[in-house]
């Protein structure tokens, strides 16, 4: 059986659940973590929670991550929590499917590290 994912295909694109961390040494998506919600995007930002700015850095965090344009990526929930949930719009099996193979990068990643390799 296959671990549940962050994200999940919509008839307007995908939706994405996101744990921010805002005021990171740098902008990076790095990998997937076990929230209470579900499992999550673990999503780094430099920006700071004031005013809108670190959600604004994780939509476009994301847009870039994906590869779409920035104005594809919006928040739909979670405005003053850590966890997010981000809808992309377009083709929801086609971004689902960039996920995934963006996900697997960091397992092949994560056990050369482990391996040494």
């Amino acid at each position: 059986m296959s671990e549940p994912l962050p994200w999940q295909s919509t008839a307007g694109g995908l939706r994405i659940r996101v744990r921010a961390t805002p005021k990171a040494s740098r902008d990076a998506v790095e990998g997937i973590e076990a929230t209470a919600e579900g499992p999550a995007l673990k999503v780094r930002v430099r920006a700071v929670p004031e005013d809108g700015a670190a959600n604004s850095a994780v939509e476009r965090m994301l847009a870039a991550w994906l590869g779409v344009a920035k104005s594809a990526a919006r928040l739909v929930g979670g405005s003053k929590s850590r966890i997010k949930t981000i809808e992309i719009a377009g083709n929801g099996a086609a971004l689902a499917e960039t996920a995934a193979r963006l996900a697997a990068s960091w397992a092949v990643q994560r056990d050369k590290t482990a391996t040494g390799a």
